[in-house]
Parts: C-alpha cells; sequence; structure tokens
C-alpha cells in the first residue's frame, strides 16, 4: 500500500526511489526516458551513448525507464542524437 509522506511516497516504508532501482537492476529495462527542462522534448537515452551516465531519471516529473527502443518510440519518446 502506498502512503504519502514528507520525502515522497512509500510502499511498504521503502522509498519508491529504492524501489525503481530494484527493478532495474532486476530487469534489462535500461533505456532513459529523459524530458528535457529547455524544450520539454521526450528523449530516449541509450546504454554507451555520450550522455547516458549523466542523465538522471525522476519519475514524478514523468520521466520513464524502457526496456526497448520499440516501446520507447511506441510512447511519443525520440532517441538522443549522441
Amino acid at each position: 500500500m502506498l502512503a504519502a509522506a514528507g520525502g515522497g511516497y512509500f510502499a511498504d516504508d521503502i522509498p519508491v526511489s529504492r524501489l525503481h532501482a530494484a527493478m532495474r537492476s532486476e530487469s534489462a529495462c535500461d533505456i532513459k526516458g529523459n524530458i528535457s527542462i529547455d524544450t520539454g522534448e521526450r528523449i530516449y537515452h541509450m546504454p554507451g551513448q555520450k550522455f547516458y551516465d549523466q542523465v538522471r531519471i525522476s519519475p514524478q516529473h514523468g520521466e520513464h525507464w524502457f526496456c526497448s527502443e520499440d516501446e520507447a518510440r511506441a510512447a511519443g519518446w525520440r532517441r538522443a542524437k549522441e
């Protein structure tokens, strides 16, 4: 059950950010769906791309992890240029 708390939402007293990290480590969903602060454009970053390691995903801001490029494109996101 989810409950609101000062720092965010918790499920069984585990912060959501830790739940997301645990889900990522158990799956191959390592494509980062990032929303550009400047343009609002939805861009996905693949492992090995230039800025992949610098990109941080904030689900609370609508950003996502994807399991495939097809999934990211179907959701309306485009691949990062670098």
